[in-house]
């Protein structure tokens, strides 16, 4: 297989950004932008997250069994950097950002327009991003979207592709 095809191939896939929030039992809160997310069944609804196994959000979100994706809006370029880094607590923020706390006890970024709260039902372990299948137990819609939902998410090629792609 030609490499630089390859990556073309897989660049033409769409990702939009999302910051997932895990508070483990007894540590403190975590929180990672992923792009690799998609919904895998209306009944029950399930989601599938790409989550880098060394990351503090998969170490939380196994041990607490439970996470919330935030769904990054337009022009929130800088809450999907800021986490990029290990979240810190202080506050009554993370990493900066206002929250609040999700019925399964994960942090839930006030400025994302919407957030899901799922359940932890499956782990797939292969590669260097395990795959975490999340049950939807629910939702917090912040600001309603204008036109088409999926239009209002932030997409990673408003990143730039270096960023994600390393040119």
């Amino acid at each position: 297989m030609d490499e630089q095809d390859r990556k073309t191939a897989l660049r033409m896939i769409p990702y939009g950004l999302y910051v997932m929030t895990a508070e483990g039992k007894g540590e403190a809160p975590a929180a990672a932008t992923v792009n690799w997310v998609t919904q895998t069944s209306f009944s029950p609804p399930l989601i599938a997250v790409g989550v880098k196994t060394d990351s503090g959000v998969y170490a939380a979100a196994r041990s607490a069994g439970h996470f919330v994706l935030n769904i990054l809006g337009k022009g929130q370029q800088g809450a999907a950097f800021t986490f990029f880094k290990p979240a810190e607590l202080e506050d009554g923020k993370l990493s900066g950002e206002a929250i609040t706390w999700a019925q399964n006890g994960a942090p839930i970024l006030k400025s994302a327009p919407a957030a899901i709260e799922c359940q932890l039902v499956e782990v797939v372990e292969r590669g260097d991003h395990h795959t975490f299948i999340g049950e939807v137990t629910n939702v917090h819609i912040h600001k309603h979207p204008e036109g088409r939902a999926d239009e209002a998410v932030l997409e990673m090629k408003e990143l730039g592709e270096k960023v994600f792609y390393g040119g």
